[in-house]
C-alpha cells in the first residue's frame, strides 16, 4: 500500500537535500506545476524546498523543480557570462546574449501563459496575491540576477516582469526564489495536510493572523485567555478577528489603511 494520490502515480522527482542530483536531467511531468530557475548556482537548489511539505510533495511528483545553469550559456572558453556596465559604474552586468539564450530554453518547455520573473529589488513587491496568481498558473520562470543585475534588453525583449522579494539588496535571486516557490507551492491542492489552514493566516484576507496558542494551559505562569478555552465557537471567532484587526492597526497601518478602503 501506498499513501501516494494516483493521479500522480506514472513518475515521481526525487527530494534531496544533495543538490547536485538536481543536475541530473529528469523526466518532465505532463501538466504538472513547474519552477524553472535560471541561476549561476544551480546547487543551491532544492534548498529549503526539499524539507518538510514542499520537499514530500516534490518527491510525489506533486510540482516540479528545474534548473538552469547560466554558466553553460557563457562565452569564450571561460564561460563569461557578464561586462564591465556600458556607460562605466562599479560592478559587472549579466550579458543580454547569455541570459537571452537561457530564457529561451526556459520559454521553449514552458506553456505560453507561464509567468516570467525577474527577482530585483526594484520590483513590485512580491505578496500573498502575488502568490496566489503564480499557484493558479501552469508554474513559474525565475531569473535569478547576480552582480549589478541583468542587461535591460533581455527583460525589455523577453516581457520579463521584476518583483522584488522586500526593500533590501541580496546577494543573488536564489534565495528570494525559494522564499516565493515556497509561498507559492503550500497554495496548490494537496500540498497542506489541512487546505483551509491557508484561510485565516497573515495577509490571506488582507489582515495579520490572530494570536495562537496550544497546551500546556498555563506555561510560565501565562494562561490561555479565557475565551478560547470556553468552548463557545462564536465567542472565540468574534476574539479572533477582533485581535486580528487590532494587530492589523498597530504592526501595519499601510494594510489597515488598504483593509478599511475595501
Amino acid at each position: 500500500m501506498t499513501d501516494r494520490p494516483k493521479s500522480y502515480g506514472r513518475k515521481s522527482i526525487s527530494a534531496t537535500l544533495k543538490p547536485r542530483d538536481l543536475m541530473t536531467p529528469t523526466p518532465r511531468l505532463a501538466g504538472i506545476w513547474t519552477a524553472q530557475i535560471i541561476t549561476l548556482f544551480p546547487a543551491t537548489f532544492p534548498g529549503v524546498l526539499g524539507a518538510s511539505l514542499t520537499g514530500r510533495a516534490l518527491e510525489q511528483g506533486k510540482w516540479q523543480l528545474e534548473t538552469i545553469d547560466l554558466r553553460d550559456f557563457g562565452l569564450t572558453k571561460h564561460k563569461n557570462v557578464d561586462d564591465t556596465p556600458a556607460g562605466g559604474g562599479a560592478g559587472m552586468v549579466l550579458r543580454a546574449d547569455v541570459v537571452g539564450p537561457a530564457i529561451e530554453q526556459a520559454i521553449s518547455k514552458a506553456p505560453p501563459q507561464t509567468p516570467r520573473i525577474y527577482l530585483s529589488p526594484r520590483g513590485k513587491p512580491f505578496t500573498q496575491e502575488t502568490a496566489r496568481a503564480w499557484a493558479q498558473s501552469p508554474g513559474v520562470i525565475l531569473l535569478c540576477g547576480r552582480f549589478e543585475g541583468v542587461d535591460q534588453r533581455v527583460l525589455d525583449h523577453y516581457d520579463i516582469q521584476e518583483v522584488s522579494l522586500g526593500d533590501f539588496v541580496l546577494t543573488g535571486g536564489e534565495i528570494a526564489a525559494q522564499a516565493m516557490i515556497d509561498a507559492t507551492i503550500r497554495l496548490r491542492p494537496g500540498i497542506l495536510g489541512n487546505a483551509t489552514s491557508t484561510v485565516d493566516e497573515s495577509h490571506s484576507n488582507g489582515l495579520l493572523e490572530h494570536p495562537q496558542y496550544t497546551r500546556p494551559s498555563i506555561w510560565k505562569g501565562h494562561p490561555i485567555p479565557d475565551v478560547i478555552m470556553s468552548g463557545h465557537h462564536e465567542n472565540i471567532q468574534k476574539w479572533r478577528s477582533e485581535q486580528s484587526r487590532a494587530l492589523t492597526k498597530q504592526r501595519r497601518p499601510d494594510l489597515w489603511t488598504k483593509f478599511t478602503k475595501k
